[in-house]
């Protein structure tokens, strides 16, 4: 008998610890560098999982397009190549059109009005990751985009003619509007599309311009805040649901955490890369008042076109922003 118990003893002793020492894994997807601040947010948030689960869940991040292209993250994640993934937000809008809400230009002008727009974005945003067996984690802004040239810019004649570097349909639309040519080219490719003269000019954040090095054929930046586009971390919600209650709180929870962090560290880049940009020979400055006013009014045009073709979910979220 007493044979017996300490068998059996030893057996639910064995049988807890191969449940505690069960180790889950996800590949979460990036098409960033790992030296890029949402790369780095994310390999923080992946600590902060494995150590509040005790090491029952790592998530192996894969940077640099490793996995998949960056615009085609969240469809590698719904076909099971990742448990995981990131990708800019408006690389999703012909599939989930008010994520297009992230780029529309003038309408937020600040980190304080970007916070209240994705309070207002999120829970459609939720409800369209759901309905393609998404989970959303968290949701962190690019520094506000500037304008990058070779040339000074006085005025819309500037563009004209112009290889302008597009990375969604967004920008494409932007580029046609100032009379400059399209020209698609990933984020980890801007350093080398200038060096080959393939791109004259971007609207993108002051970081990317420091990550890229773009000193050199880029002489000038402008201040224009045109908007503050999101990159949002999400991950197949069939292996969020098999994680126990708990893992989920914890992930829940470190994602939270990943969200503050990287607002934070958002804010604090936009004025060390500009900062950054200045030191290496690029002139910050802003354009004139009177054109200004002419890409504001191409910004109201771009917002009632995208009301337009959006419907009642752009209402959903512009009605109570203006509103508030």
């Amino acid at each position: 008998m007493k044979k017996f118990l300490i068998s059996a003893l030893c057996a639910v002793s064995l049988g807890h610890a191969s449940t505690v020492m069960a180790q889950t894994t996800w590949k979460l997807a990036t098409g960033y560098r790992a030296e890029s601040f949402h790369t780095q947010n994310i390999m923080q948030f992946s600590r902060d999982v494995e150590q509040a689960t005790r090491g029952q869940l790592v998530v192996e991040v894969h940077p640099n397009n490793a996995i998949a292209k960056l615009n085609d993250i969240s469809q590698a994640v719904q076909q099971g190549k990742a448990q995981a993934g990131e990708t800019i937000m408006t690389s999703m809008v012909k599939d989930i059109p008010i994520a297009g809400a992230d780029s529309i230009p003038f309408v937020v002008g600040s980190y304080s009005d970007a916070q209240r727009m994705w309070k207002l974005q999120r829970p459609g945003i939720e409800k369209h990751f759901a309905q393609r067996g998404l989970k959303l984690l968290y949701a962190v802004p690019w520094p506000p985009q500037g304008l990058h040239s070779g040339k000074p810019i006085r005025g819309l004649g500037d563009f004209k003619g112009t290889q302008m570097r597009t990375y969604n349909s967004t920008t494409q639309r932007i580029a046609e509007m100032l009379g400059a040519k399209p020209v698609d080219v990933a984020m980890v490719d801007v350093g080398k599309a200038l060096a080959e003269g393939r791109m004259d000019n971007m609207i993108t954040s002051a970081l990317t311009g420091v990550e890229n090095k773009v000193w050199g054929p880029i002489k000038y930046y402008y201040e224009i805040n045109a908007w503050f586009p999101k990159n949002v971390v999400f991950v197949s919600s069939k292996a969020f649901d098999a994680l126990t209650p708990q893992a989920r709180s914890q992930v829940l929870a470190a994602a939270a955490s990943a969200e503050t962090r990287g607002w934070a560290a958002s804010q604090a880049l936009a004025v060390s890369a500009t900062e950054e940009l200045r030191t290496n020979g690029v002139k910050i400055e802003r354009i004139p008042a009177d054109l200004e006013q002419e890409i504001k009014r191409m910004g109201e045009r771009f917002s009632r076109e995208w009301v337009r073709s959006v419907g009642n979910e752009a209402n959903d979220i512009f009605v109570p922003y203006y509103i508030q």
